[in-house]
This record gives structure tokens, C-alpha cells and sequence, in this order.
């Protein structure tokens, strides 16, 4: 055995794209350093055009996804979960070394995350029932209201939170029958990237999530303004004044629009984020009955 010292084979970090993992069609990169400022990896910095092409795959994959059953839509959430578990001390390291955790508290980070797909997973075949039903109305007919997803929702994750809080806001897009492109937090966007790679072997259709890495304040603006997103989460777009930009640009095609606010990404999550994302479509069909004398056929 030779006793020449091994060198470590550093890993390579890519954009998650339409099931794939391609570099930056630009080419850019950007280091990437611990809460101390020791470099840790160098990351894609995404372009216009990637957003773009995140955007068509995020479109091509939308049919398949809403049509698939809610119960289906739970498994694979769930397998999610089941996969992170088996990746827990990877994912652990990440969130320590982004965040200036301890190992022990990017643990309990990491095990509410994985906690939090679980959650979202048995949410799957139960919100129609929280926010549809039958509607009493008056005459000869039934008035009947289901949710149904809105279509591809742009999600500029928490940029401190680079895990929980990513986690947090995928999830119940998803859940609901969305897709998603995923700006990561600039600062920590490791965990976020190598959760693509869970999603690729977790049975998630390719474009369901697309996760890019990268400047909020680059890419935002055309996926604010762009004519097949149908609605954006600005809970990351905390720099200046690019929240009330973005929102100002989604008014164009009438995108629906979740605005940052103060959250503990820790505590227990209500519906609010299943339901910001969701339409209600109304039946109306008649039961049968045939004038004022009740009779029917």
C-alpha cells in the first residue's frame, strides 16, 4: 500500500432541473462559506435562462402531478422522508456548517425537516375536505367546491433557515398538486442542492421541483414577470425593496402572491401555506327533482 497521502474527492453541487443535474448554463459559479468564512464548495450561480428553463420544466411536469391521486402524492412525500432519514448526518453536517450550528442542534433541525415531509404527507388526501364540501343552497340541485392547484408556483426560500424553512415552503406547494422552481437561500444553498438529490431517487416526477442556485435579485424579477408562473412566495425576498417589486411585477398575469412575514419555521405549521396556493372550483348539478311537488325521476 502506497503511503502517499489520499486526496478527498470534493463534492461537485448542480442545479436540480427537470429531473436533472446540470451546471449553470452560464457557467458562473460562487464560493459558498461556512458561518467563519472558510470556503466550503462553489456553487452554480444561476441565469436568466436557467430560471426560464425551470419554468418549462416545471410546466411540463404540472399535468401529471395534479392528476396523480392525493394518496399517491402522500407516498412519495413520504418516501422523501424516508430517504433524508437514511442522508440524516450528511444533511446535518451541511445545516451546521451553513447555519454556525452545533452538530447537536443542526440535528434537531434537520429531524423536524424531515418530520415536516411527514407531516405535509398525510395533509395530501385530507385538505380537500378541509377547504371543499357541498354548499347549502336552496333549489333543485347540488353546489359542490373542490381545491385544485394553482399551477407553477415560483418559491424564493428563508435565507436563514436553509433547511427547516426550505422544507417548510416546498412542501405544502407540492402537497397540493403544484410544482415548484426554487431560488435557495443565497447565503447557505448546499442543503437545498442536495436535497435535489433526494428528490431524484425519492419517485418525485422530474419538474415537479426545480431547485436553482443563486441571486433572488436576478432571477426573481423574470420569474415574478413571467407569463406561465401562476403565483410566487416571497418569504426569502427580504433584501430592500425586491419583495414589493416582485409583487409588483406578478400583478402583470394576476399571479397569486404570498408576502414575507415573521415565522418560526420550529413551530407546528397550519394549512395557510396548502391553501395560498390552491383555487376553488364550484359544481352545480341538478339532483333530479322536478317542480314544487317534490316528485322526481
Amino acid at each position: 500500500m502506497s503511503d502517499q497521502t489520499r486526496l478527498n474527492v470534493f463534492k461537485t453541487y448542480k442545479l436540480y432541473v427537470g429531473g436533472k443535474f446540470p451546471r449553470s448554463e452560464s457557467g458562473r459559479v460562487y464560493e459558498v462559506t461556512d458561518s467563519k468564512g472558510k470556503w466550503l464548495a462553489n456553487a452554480p450561480l444561476s441565469s436568466r435562462k436557467d430560471a426560464r428553463d425551470a419554468v418549462v420544466a416545471a410546466r411540463k411536469a404540472f399535468g401529471g402531478w395534479a392528476g396523480a391521486t392525493a394518496y399517491n402524492r402522500g407516498q412519495i412525500l413520504y418516501r422523501v422522508a424516508e430517504i433524508l432519514e437514511g442522508r440524516r448526518d450528511q444533511f446535518v453536517r451541511e445545516v451546521a456548517e451553513a447555519e454556525g450550528l452545533s452538530k447537536s442542534k443542526a440535528a434537531v433541525v434537520v429531524d423536524a425537516a424531515i418530520d415536516r415531509w411527514v407531516w405535509y404527507a398525510g395533509w395530501t388526501d385530507k385538505i380537500a375536505q378541509v377547504v371543499g364540501g357541498a354548499n347549502p343552497v336552496a333549489g333543485p340541485y347540488f353546489n359542490l367546491s373542490t381545491p385544485e392547484p394553482t399551477g407553477v408556483v415560483t418559491v424564493i426560500a428563508p435565507q436563514d433557515s436553509s433547511f427547516l424553512g426550505l422544507v417548510s415552503v416546498i412542501a405544502p406547494v407540492i402537497a397540493t398538486g403544484n410544482t415548484a422552481v426554487v431560488i435557495a437561500s443565497e447565503k447557505y444553498p448546499l442543503p437545498a442542492l442536495s436535497l435535489g438529490e433526494v428528490l431524484a431517487t425519492s419517485d418525485l416526477p422530474g419538474g415537479v421541483v426545480n431547485i436553482l442556485s443563486g441571486k433572488a435579485s436576478e432571477m426573481g424579477p423574470h420569474l415574478a414577470a413571467h407569463q406561465d408562473v401562476n403565483a410566487i412566495d416571497l418569504t426569502g425576498a427580504t433584501e430592500g425593496d425586491l419583495a414589493r417589486d416582485l409583487e409588483i411585477a406578478a400583478a402583470d398575469n394576476l399571479k397569486r402572491v404570498l408576502r414575507p412575514r415573521t415565522e418560526d419555521f420550529a413551530e407546528s405549521p397550519g394549512t395557510d401555506r396548502m391553501t395560498a396556493f390552491l383555487e376553488t372550483k364550484t359544481v352545480w348539478h341538478p339532483t333530479g327533482s322536478l317542480g314544487a311537488s317534490g316528485s322526481s325521476y
